[in-house]
């Protein structure tokens, strides 16, 4: 299972609404790294329990991407309660998004 789009519409009720944790890949299309890092969060999402793993094309998305500066992509950040609780920049592998996730 892939990671849930959210967008303009849909990420205050998705993500910052979510009574469990949620992990967002900021990504685009035409990132290198992101295309490297997208089957890894696939994979996180499809075994995720107790957490969400939504992904957010920043081009598509340039005001949220904005509101939380991210400049760089990819960029994962972990919301928990409608707050911004860990941001990793870069590719990164999947023991490190998982060590993420479980410090929240």
């Amino acid at each position: 299972m892939a990671a849930m789009a959210v967008n303009d519409t849909n990420f205050d009720s998705v993500v910052l609404q979510s009574d469990v944790p949620v992990l967002v890949d900021f990504w685009a299309t035409w990132c290198g790294p992101c295309k490297m890092l997208s089957p890894i969060v696939a994979e996180i999402a499809s075994e995720a329990e107790g957490f969400k793993v939504c992904s957010l094309d920043v081009d598509e998305c340039g005001e949220i991407a904005a509101k939380y500066n991210v400049n760089s992509i990819p960029t994962l950040i972990v919301f928990k309660g409608g707050e911004e609780v860990a941001r990793r920049v870069g590719f990164i592998q999947k023991p490190q998004i998982l060590s993420m996730i479980q410090s929240v």
